[in-house]
């Protein structure tokens, strides 16, 4: 252990071009925790002009002594504290970019999305050293402006960068944790607010007349009544394949798949109804002619046909289902469990839009 009464001296070592090289100088040595070699000397990379001759280089001389003696005086709270990490510059060239990956790896899809934002901002180079309060605001607001990665004609939500500055701050998190950087960042970063937003849904009167509705795009129509039955979003329906559809007890199917956003594996019960919303058995995909594109002016048109004023999009389709569930009786843990959240206080947003609950059967949403 370091006693408190080792002496911490900033001296200068004359260099080439009339400079002097700063360093700190430890008496008694110490033991550098990483590689147990003891050392006296930390050179701190700055360096002051040996006989300044004008007025510039001696305020530059006295700018940068007063500022290397206040390193030293973060190194001497640092031996009382019993920290080492100074002594540790290798970690600080290592490369940031790929803890993050093995740490995304291990989290849901959110994570993976952060990292290719930060790899994005960064051009695809970032280390330790690099983490800096500056940087971090600087991440912030590429986020408050960036556009999705995917659809890249449309920007991030408010929400979605809060949630993905969010992830960041708990990357720093663990790493300040792990001892990889020597700084809690996060002491100095503002969280993004979040937006409350307007959850749109249809009723089950409503979700009757669309169904009872032509559609010019049959299996635009089949899909997205199918999502109002299951709560699937429309990446996991693009993505469902007849292999995903099994038999259940007494005669009934469910549906065995991995969500794309939380990349969560589960076991989903299927009613006979949403069953028959997929059509004759084959191989492939469930819904083979829907494409992403048909959920936007071709969805609109035929919700106005339908005489239905709400803006809905083909995600309204997943409130409508957790919305009419919990109002038709469905505890609120079972619905969020349909859902896949993780959390039940995700699912409790739908509980808040409805004032009475009946218990019913699993398949008390019906379109006929």
């Amino acid at each position: 252990m370091i006693m408190a009464c080792v002496k911490v001296t900033l001296r200068k070592r004359a260099i080439s071009k009339g400079r002097l090289s700063l360093y700190l100088d430890y008496y008694p040595a110490i033991r550098n925790p990483y590689t147990m070699k003891l050392t006296r000397r930390e050179f701190l990379g700055i360096y002051v002009y040996k006989k300044p001759r004008t007025e510039l280089e001696k305020e530059y001389n006295h700018e940068v002594l007063n500022k290397a003696e206040g390193i030293r005086a973060i190194r001497v709270q640092s031996l009382i504290n019993d920290q080492f990490g100074f002594l540790d510059k290798h970690k600080l060239k290592a490369d940031f970019l790929d803890y993050f990956y093995k740490i995304a790896l291990k989290k849901d899809q959110k994570w993976m999305m952060v990292y290719a934002h930060f790899e994005k901002f960064v051009n695809g180079r970032c280390l330790f050293e690099d983490i800096t309060v500056d940087l971090s605001r600087k991440f912030r607001s590429y986020l408050l402006s960036a556009k999705q990665l995917k659809h890249t004609k449309f920007p991030i939500s408010q929400n979605s960068a809060a949630s993905y500055f969010s992830t960041y701050r708990a990357l720093l998190k663990l790493a300040y944790r792990d001892k990889l950087i020597f700084e809690n960042i996060n002491d100095f970063l503002e969280s993004i607010e979040t937006v409350d937003t307007k959850i749109e849904y249809l009723t089950l009167e409503e979700l009757k007349t669309l169904a009872a509705t032509p559609c010019d795009i049959s299996v635009l129509k089949s899909a997205s009544l199918f999502s109002c039955l299951t709560g699937l979003r429309i990446s996991d329906i693009l993505n469902l394949r007849w292999d995903n559809i099994i038999p259940a007890s007494e005669g009934e199917f469910c549906m065995r798949l991995k969500t794309e956003k939380t990349d969560t594996e589960t076991t989903l019960p299927l009613s006979n109804e949403a069953l028959q919303l997929c059509g004759k058995r084959s191989n492939g995909r469930v819904f083979k002619d829907l494409e992403r594109s048909m959920t936007f002016q071709p969805l609109k048109n035929w919700v106005a046909s339908a005489g239905i004023k709400k803006k809905i999009t083909f995600h309204c389709f997943r409130h409508t289902f957790a919305t009419l569930q919990i109002a038709l009786g469905t505890d609120i843990y079972t619905v969020s469990k349909m859902l896949t959240h993780k959390n039940v206080s995700t699912t409790q947003i739908y509980a808040d839009l409805v004032n009475e609950k009946k218990r019913e059967s699993a398949n008390k949403i019906s379109l006929k």
